[in-house]
């Protein structure tokens, strides 16, 4: 059995001007339809799942380079619990390694927004030490 893990934090405020700048472009690239029509208004929730989604590409061990912002999806079940949803080449390094589901709870502040997920894989997986794929350098 693996465990896998993910954390990434960031300034509201970045997300906020980075909308001001970019508007659409800027949330085309990064969002899901869904997420621009739940929380497209909403910069601290924006900036949570923007945060979720580094995070779930530390828990993958890609960075932000082996996927798209796309393929991570954060939405919210009619409870308020947050759930992930991958797709693409993020859905297929999951299948890699093993995992199903991965758990994610968001939370933010007046300034900031935070991440965490994880995942546990049933497979074991064999790597040099150092390598683990819910390891990183940041």
């Amino acid at each position: 059995m693996s465990q896998y893990i993910g954390i990434d934090i960031i300034e509201i405020g970045r997300i906020k001007e980075a909308v001001d700048s970019w508007g659409e472009r800027f949330l085309k690239r990064v969002y899901t339809e869904a997420e621009m029509v739940a929380y497209g208004h909403k910069p601290a929730s924006l900036a949570a799942r923007f945060a979720c989604k580094e995070a779930v590409m530390k828990l993958l061990g890609t960075g932000k380079y082996g996927i798209n912002w796309r393929e991570v999806e954060t939405l919210s079940h009619p409870s308020g619990k947050p759930l992930v949803n991958l797709y693409g080449r993020a859905r297929t390094k999951a299948d890699e390694l093993g995992i199903r589901d991965i758990a994610v709870s968001l939370s933010h502040s007046k300034e900031y927004a935070i991440a965490y997920v994880s995942a546990i894989s049933k497979t074991n997986q064999s790597e040099e030490p150092g390598t683990h794929p819910g390891k990183t350098s940041q």
